[in-house]
C-alpha cells in the first residue's frame, strides 16, 4: 500500500500570521484570482474593475492578515493582543507614509500587507478610520474570548459587526465612489448578515475554541444555554434547530434589505456584489438543508454551487 509524500512542517503561528503568503486558489476560485481561504463570496473577481482589483486585495489581505493573528495557531491571548498592537502601530505608520507621499517601504514583519495597502491609501484617499475600525473588532474578539464573554443580545452581536464586517461595504462604496446614506444603510445591513450567517455556519468550528456569537436572548427565548450547543455528539433537538432557524431568518432578513444596492452599484462591481448575496443567501440554504444543526455539521460552498449563485444573481 502506498502512503502519500509527508508534506513539510507547517510554519508556527507567529511566522504564519507574519508572512501573509500571496493568495492561492480557494473554493470560490473559479470568480476570481483565490484569496488562500474560503469564502462565501468572491474577493477581488474578474467582475471586480480591473483599476479596483489591486486595493481591493490589498484591503482583504490586510484584514484577513489580522484575523488570522486574532484567531489561527496556538497563541495565548495576551500575545495576540501584543501582535494586533503592533499590528495596528504598523497601520499608523503606512497611513503617515501614504499622506506625506513618499514611496512606501516595506513594513518588515508584514510587507506584503502594507506595502500595497499603502499604495492602496495614497491613490484612493481611503477612509482609514474604517481600517482601525476592523482591528477594533479583531481586539475585541480576544478580549471577549479571553473573558468567555457572551452577547447579550443580537443588538450586541450587531454592534460588533459594526466593526468587524461593515468597515469593510463602507471601504469599497468609497472605492466605487458611492456615498449616500441609503446606500451606505443598506451595504451595513448586507456585510453585517454576511458575518452573522459566518457565525451560523461556523458554530461547530467557534465553540470548541471558545468563541461564541449565540445571543443570550435568543437562546432564552427556546429555554437554551451555550452549554446546550457544546454537545455535538448527542442527538439534535427541535429547541436547537429552532433557535439557530431563528438566527438564520434574521440574518436572511438583513440581507434582504441590503439586497437592492446590489442594483445601484454601477458597472461590474454591481454584478459582483449580487454574487456576494446570493453566496450568503446559499449558505442559509444549506443550514436549512441540514435542518439547523450547524453546531453539528458545517456547510460550504462548492463550485456545483456557481452555476445556481449566477442565476439568481442575474434575476435579482
Amino acid at each position: 500500500m502506498t502512503h502519500p509524500t509527508p508534506a513539510p512542517p507547517p510554519p508556527t503561528r507567529e511566522r504564519a500570521a507574519d508572512a501573509a503568503p500571496l493568495p492561492a486558489a480557494g473554493a470560490l476560485g473559479a470568480l476570481g484570482p483565490g484569496v488562500g481561504h474560503y469564502e462565501n463570496f468572491p474577493v477581488a473577481s474578474w467582475l471586480c474593475p480591473p483599476r479596483l482589483r489591486p486595493t481591493v486585495a490589498a484591503i482583504y489581505r490586510f484584514a484577513r492578515t489580522a484575523d488570522d493573528i486574532a484567531d489561527e495557531g496556538q497563541a495565548g491571548g495576551e500575545e495576540r493582543l501584543a501582535d494586533l498592537a503592533a499590528y495596528r502601530g504598523e497601520l499608523a505608520r503606512c497611513i503617515e507614509r501614504a499622506a506625506g507621499g513618499a514611496v512606501l517601504p516595506a513594513s518588515e514583519r508584514w510587507p506584503v500587507v502594507f506595502g500595497p495597502l499603502g499604495l492602496a491609501i495614497a491613490r484612493h484617499d481611503l477612509p482609514v478610520a474604517l481600517l482601525h475600525d476592523l482591528l477594533s473588532a479583531f481586539e475585541q474578539d480576544v478580549r471577549y474570548t479571553m473573558q468567555q464573554h457572551r452577547y447579550a443580545s443580537t443588538d450586541e452581536l450587531l454592534g460588533y459587526c459594526r466593526l468587524s464586517a461593515n468597515p469593510v461595504g463602507r471601504l469599497l462604496l468609497h472605492l466605487y465612489g458611492v456615498h449616500d446614506a441609503r446606500s451606505l444603510q443598506q451595504s451595513d445591513q448586507i456585510c453585517s448578515a454576511l458575518q452573522l450567517i459566518n457565525f451560523w455556519q461556523d458554530l461547530s468550528r467557534d465553540l470548541p475554541q471558545g468563541r461564541c456569537y449565540l445571543p443570550a436572548d435568543t437562546l432564552a427565548r427556546h429555554g437554551l444555554q451555550v452549554a446546550d450547543f457544546e454537545r455535538p455528539d448527542l442527538p439534535a433537538s427541535p429547541d436547537r434547530r429552532a433557535a439557530v432557524a431563528e438566527l438564520c431568518a434574521h440574518a436572511r432578513g438583513l440581507m434582504q434589505l441590503g439586497a437592492p444596492l446590489a442594483r445601484r452599484v454601477p458597472g461590474r462591481a454591481g454584478w459582483e456584489l449580487r454574487l456576494v448575496v446570493q453566496g450568503g443567501l446559499r449558505i442559509l440554504e444549506a443550514i436549512e438543508q441540514v435542518d439547523h444543526r450547524s453546531w453539528q455539521t458545517r456547510v460550504t460552498l462548492q463550485r456545483a454551487d456557481l452555476p445556481r449563485l449566477a442565476w439568481h444573481a442575474l434575476w435579482m
